[in-house]
């Protein structure tokens, strides 16, 4: 019988940040990805994963696979993140844990006393392009510049303020023709925190609505392009990003050169079985 976990990520209250659900599933194959996918969509949430635990000796403790309800990801950091959670909470891993992924090789999660987690993912910089024709009208708002971000392709939109950001109510079908006529997975949009004072850096949002993800409450992929561009803007390698979704969510950052460290903080809300 396999046990499944509602884990909310990047926030250290419940019902806030992006949840997860999380399967650990038993030494073995994968399963069928049909039966993967069908379960993702069962679920409903932003992202399933699906952990596999590995024989000792290998490069990694756990294979991991992530799914939205309509296809399988690249990469997920909220789902990774809520994986650790699982495997902290209930299998009782201290200190960190390897997750072997299909495209991006083996990626650590650091457990530290206090809580939090942190992913050590590769970056993802975008390079500038320009602003693709219908992204202002299905945005409602005209952007500062666009960049294609590498690796997981997505367009990484500039804003004129965090007001803008939040005040951003997209044509969402309009939205979805447009990131599949230039293959994009989704688009991310940002701004800097407006005053002083505040206790983040600057602001996102992300929308894939073409991949089952209208709008994604808190996402961790996105902050590998978030950080390089944000730090090399405001000269600091560690930043605090915070998503005003509806349900809002923290992720610190810190670049390290071609990888990027994400930290958030998690929290199960429920736990139960497949029959």
């Amino acid at each position: 019988m396999l046990r499944i976990h509602l884990v909310d990520a990047f926030t250290d209250r419940r019902f806030a940040g992006n949840p997860a659900a999380v399967c650990l599933l038993p030494a073995g194959d994968w399963p069928d990805e049909g039966w993967m996918q069908q379960l993702a969509a069962e679920l409903r949430h932003s992202e399933t994963a699906f952990a596999l635990p590995l024989p000792a000796g290998t490069e990694a403790d756990w294979a991991i696979r992530w799914f939205t309800p309509k296809v399988e990801s690249k990469l997920c950091g909220h789902a990774t993140l809520a994986t650790a959670h699982v495997l902290r909470t209930e299998h009782g891993v201290r200190g960190g844990v390897r997750f072997r992924s299909r495209l991006y090789g083996t990626l650590v999660a650091h457990l530290d006393d206090t809580g939090g987690i942190t992913l050590d993912f590769p970056a993802a910089p975008g390079t500038e392009v320009p602003v693709p024709t219908g992204l202002a009208d299905a945005l409602t708002v005209a952007p500062r510049a666009t960049y294609r971000t590498q690796g997981l392709g997505d367009l990484l939109t500039v804003l004129p303020d965090e007001a803008a950001v939040r005040a951003l109510a997209p044509d969402l079908t309009a939205l979805a023709a447009l990131t599949e006529r230039e293959g994009l997975r989704g688009v991310i949009v940002t701004a800097t925190a407006d005053g002083a004072g505040t206790s983040y850096d600057f602001v996102s949002r992300f929308f894939a609505p073409a991949r089952g993800l209208p709008e994604d409450p808190v996402t961790g992929s996105a902050h590998t392009a978030l950080a390089p561009y944000w730090a090399d803007r405001l000269g600091r390698d560690r930043l605090v990003g915070l998503q005003v979704s509806e349900r809002t969510g923290t992720v610190r950052t810190a670049v390290h050169g071609d990888r990027v460290h994400l930290t958030g903080d998690a929290v199960t809300v429920l736990a139960g079985a497949l029959v």
